[in-house]
Parts: structure tokens; sequence; C-alpha cells
């Protein structure tokens, strides 16, 4: 494998952005930028002369002439999908770094009006592909293009039962630039730019918000106790603000569902993941079935701490061996050695990942927090964005994120129309990579050692399956309430409570929950994608379920992974899955994976507090 470029104090790098435009001052991005409104508007001159809009009246032209009108509007989308994706990927990767930076701010907006006007052509588009549906089989027979890009044409007809009229789809995308997507934004600065007071022994610091909720795996009870504090108190200074964000994303949902002629948000969100109402009904009530086990889980923790019930600031307490810090250079060199065991590829590409500085770890003022991985498809790369604290957690975020970026690379060369994933299938391999380290680890820990890998292991399972659920629930009962009225934050953090009442009931001290998980999960603030929570636990239990099969079937499983991963774009959930013998729409294929978190429950009961 390659050699780490370790720098000096081995510190977490920042990513290098310059391979895909120098500056956002320089004349290749700005060139760019003016490029993309020159080809926006060359496309709706091509659409308004070849009509590429929905008509009451199925087309009656020549399938020569409508073959080749349509041929050549997937080829234009395509080509507008690649150049905007580059630039706003470009873009997002300087802001979400630097939230200070204005100019990132402003060339965002710039980005966004251009926006308006391709979601405009994709709704055109979408329209007249529905008119189209009755003749799709015949425009696409000896079109090798069309062929190739068949499951995206009818599901674009399906889907475009649900538009409203062309000029309320265009003021709509207008609108919700100053509206939802203004309000999200503003979520994402103000949450990014609060900085608190928290006292460490006799010391009192201020610091970025971001970096305090870092220290709830911090090794001193007090420490992480304190920082749950000062965040809660942090949080509750912008809950004005971003209440109001949150009632702006919702409300936009909910009648743009509405007006769309979408039986609720639900469905529409159903729609964009591929799946059906019986698929997350057998996901859900399995989970439910399972809540006592993560239960147990959440007791065993708190009996190992010295405590009769787990407050919530020791939720992600380190556990046996966990106190070992990570440099970076050790967390690239494990990351590259357990992914390169599954298959050289892998591990090779992890190594390219870190060298190549596609990874921002550190932690400072002005960054998001969290983790996201994002595509840039013009050149074939990803970049990740991490806050890097030295834990086994943080490495396995890591591993988690280059998942996602192995992701994107098993779809290179695709068309632009044909990439991506439902957020359902978004997390395979994520979780997938996740568990190659855990294992990997396993099979050589010692009992201390497993403790702590054991423990990362069930802190994620437990947050993507019962704490999802709680996320489900509190979204379910916002967008309810918020149908009727505008909710208040009080009204929102008592909306979260009762949420995780119902799950995590008394295996957490209740006094002790967390009211303001609903105003720093961003994923709360993007109006097009709702009920972006139970994707997480879909991918977790999926993929959890595929690394059975795996160590079943061993090197013959690769082939289909490598497929099933390249073509998360172009099918639906279900057929995906049938070609490894799973049925998801029935409960005993998630039963099949919640045992096996079962079974690490049982293992970790076992061992001592470390």
């Amino acid at each position: 494998m390659p050699t780490a470029e370790t720098p000096p104090d081995d510190k977490p790098t920042r990513w290098n952005l310059a391979n895909i435009y120098p500056s956002l001052a320089s004349p290749e991005f700005q060139a760019d930028v003016a490029r993309l409104g020159q080809d926006l508007a060359a496309c709706e001159a091509f659409f308004d002369q070849g009509q590429v809009r929905r008509r009451e009246l199925a087309p009656a032209e020549s399938p020569i002439t409508l073959a080749d009108v349509l041929e050549s509007a997937l080829q234009r989308t395509s080509a507008l999908v690649l150049l905007s994706s580059t630039l706003e990927s470009f873009v997002y990767g300087v802001l979400t770094t630097d939230s200070y930076d204005v100019q990132a701010q402003r060339e965002l907006s710039r980005l966004e009006a251009l926006n308006t006007r391709m979601r405009t052509l994709l709704v055109r588009l979408q329209g007249w592909i529905g008119s189209l549906e009755a003749r799709l089989t015949e425009l696409i027979a000896g079109r090798e293009l069309l062929a190739r890009h068949g499951f995206f044409l009818r599901r674009a007809a399906e889907q475009s039962r649900y538009l409203m009229s062309e000029p309320l789809e265009e003021l709509a995308a207008e609108l919700c630039v100053d509206g939802p997507v203004a309000f999200g934004k503003l979520q994402g600065n103000l949450t990014s730019q609060i900085k608190v007071q928290l006292r460490r022994g006799d010391q009192e610091e201020t610091l970025p918000i971001t970096a305090v909720r870092n220290l709830c795996s911090d090794p001193d009870p007090a420490v992480r106790e304190a920082a749950y504090h000062a965040e809660l108190a942090g949080w509750r200074s912008a809950q004005t603000a971003v209440a109001a964000c949150l009632n702006s994303v919702k409300g936009a949902a909910i009648n743009l569902a509405r007006r769309r002629g979408r039986d609720s948000v639900l469905a529409a969100a159903l729609d964009a993941n591929l799946i059906d109402r019986p698929t997350l009904d057998a996901l859900l009530d399995t989970i439910r079935e399972y809540f006592p086990a993560f239960r147990r889980y959440l007791r065993s923790k708190a009996q190992k701490l010295g405590r009769e019930k787990l407050p919530w600031w020791d939720l992600f307490a380190p556990m046996g061996a966990s106190q070992r810090r990570f440099t970076w250079s050790q967390a690239r060199a494990l990351i590259v050695e357990k992914f390169a065991q599954f298959t050289p590829e892998l591990g090779e590409f992890a190594a390219r990942a870190f060298d190549e500085h596609w990874i921002d770890g550190e932690t400072r003022d002005g960054k998001r927090g969290g983790a996201f991985c994002m595509e840039v498809m013009r050149v074939e790369q990803s970049r990740i964005l991490a806050n890097f604290d030295g834990s086994f957690d943080g490495v396995s975020t890591l591993a988690h994120e280059l998942g996602h970026a192995y992701h994107n690379f098993c779809q290179t060369g695709l068309d632009p129309l044909l990439r991506g994933a439902p957020m359902i299938l978004a997390e395979t391999a994520s979780i997938f990579c996740e568990t190659l380290i855990t294992e990997a680890a396993l099979a050589t820990a010692g009992p201390d050692e497993q403790l702590a890998i054991l423990e990362t292991q069930l802190t994620g399972a437990t947050q993507v399956c019962l704490d999802i659920s709680s996320r489900f629930l509190f979204e379910t009962a916002l967008l309810e309430r918020r149908a009727a009225s505008e909710l208040a934050p009080e009204e929102l953090c008592e909306l979260m409570l009762a949420a995780q009442r119902e799950t995590y009931a008394d295996a957490v001290d209740e006094a002790t929950y967390h009211p303001f998980m609903w105003l720093w999960k961003p994923h709360y603030y993007a109006y097009q994608d709702n009920f972006y929570n139970f994707p997480y636990a879909f991918g977790h239990l999926f993929a959890t379920g595929l690394y059975a099969i795996y160590r079943r079937e061993g090197a013959s499983f690769l082939p289909r992974y490598g497929e099933l991963l390249r073509d998360t774009g172009q099918d639906y959930a279900a057929p995906l899955a049938a070609r490894f013998g799973i049925d998801i729409r029935q409960p005993d294929f998630w039963r099949g994976s919640l045992r096996l978190v079962g079974a690490q429950i049982t293992r970790y009961e076992s061992l001592g507090s470390g």
C-alpha cells in the first residue's frame, strides 16, 4: 500500500479541493458558472423548440423524431447535472469548512438561482416523459442511450403524475430558494457558529459547540456531563431562530406534497427511496420487537459505569480499552489494512483517499459538525468531512464515510442521470465498511478491547435503530401538528421528549433526555428529503444482512456486491435485494439482521466493565 504522508504533528488533514477549482475567484470557476448559465439558456431554447413539456395528449410525432429529441434532451440534461453538481460540490466544500466565508455564501446563492432554472427544466422533462409513457417501449427499442436510461425514463413517467402544472412547479422552485432552502442554510450557519462556555476542572474555556459535542465520548465522566449541559445551553440560545427554520422547511414540504397530489409527506419519501409502505412497516415493526434488546444494552452499560440508570451524556461514554487514542496516521493504517483484507481494491482506494487529502478531518470554528461524503462527479472523486477526535468511534466514522466514497467509486463512468442511490441504499457500503473494521478488530481483541469495539458497534446500532425510531416518531408528530399551525420551540422540545420516552423508556434517565435533538440534526432541514431517518435503519440492517451473506459465501459474494453498488440508481430496492435472495417486505430478513445485533448485545453483557 502507499505510505501516508504524515504531517509533522500528525494532525488530521484538511481536504484539498484544488483539482476541482483553484479557488472561488479563479477564472476556471467563474467561467464554469457563466457556462452553466449559457448551457441552461441553450437547453431551455431546445426544450421550447422540441416542445419538451407535459402535454394533455400523447405526442403524435414519428418515433424517430421523438427518440431523437429524447436522446438529445437526456444528453443535455446530463451535461447540466455534471457541471452544476461539480460547481455546487466545490462551493459546499468551501462553505461547510468555513461558514464565515462571505464569498462562498454569495456563490452558493448564485448557484441556487441557476439550479432553480435547472429544476424547472427537469420538471419539464419529467412531465414530457410522462406524456410519452405509452410510447416508451417503442422509442427505447434500438436506441442504446435510451435503453441504458430505461429505468430512469419509466420512473420519470410514473412520478410525473405528482407534478403540479409547469407554471406552479416553476414558481415553487423559485420561492423555495428564498423559503425552505434559505432557512435550511440559516440552520446550518447558526448551529456551526455557536460558541459556549465549558468548565473543565478549574479552567473555563470558550469552544465551538461542534467541539463540545465531540466531548460526549471523552473518557472523563465529569467532562461529558459538563459538555452536555454546555451544549444544551448553547442550543437553547438559538431555539427561537432555529424553530422558525424548522417550521418553514416542514410547512413547505406539507404544502408541496398536498399540491402535488401526494397522500402525505411520508408517501413522497417512500417513493424517493424506491420502497413501499409494507417494506417500511416490516422494518419498523421488527425494530420495535427488538427495543427490549437495545434497552438491555443500555442498562448493561449503566451497570458497567456504576450507575443505576444511564444519563444521556453517557450514551457515547467510552468503555474498555477505548481510552486508546488514534493518531491520524494510525487511523489510516488500520482502515487501509482491514479494507484490504476484504478486497485489495478497497484498501487501495482508502489509501488514495487519505494520501490525496480527500478528507477534512480536523475540528475548527466555522466548520459544520458531524460527518458526510459528497461526490465530485467530474473528477470521479469524493470529499469526506469528519470531525476526527482520535477515538475508535472516530475511526469507525471515517470507515463509514469512506464506504460512501467507495460506493461513488463503483459508479465511475456511469451517465450522471444513472448515478446515486435512494437514501435507504446509500448507507449500504458505509455500514458494510464499518462492519469490516469492527469484525476484523474483534477477531484479534482481548476482552477489554472487545468491550471497546462492541461499544462502538452497539452505540451505532442503537443510534440507527432506537434513536432513529424516536426521530421517525418525532417527525411524524411534527408534520401532523405543523399541518395545523406553527410550533413553538417548547412544543418541539415536548415532541422530541415524547419520542425519546417511547423508545428509550427507562433505560436512560428521563431527566436527562435531549430535548434539542430537533435543533442540530441537519436532516430535518432539507425540505425535499423528509424522513431522512428510517433510511439509516434500513441501511444498517440491510448491510448487516449482506455482511452475513458475505461471511457465508466468501469470494463469490464480491462480484454481486460490486454490481449492487453500481446499480443502486437503476432499479427499485426490492429487485436489487432479490439478487441476494432477500425479501425486504417480510420481517424475517430484518429479524435475521437484528439477531446478529442481539448476539453482540449478549456478548457485550458477558464482558466486565473494562
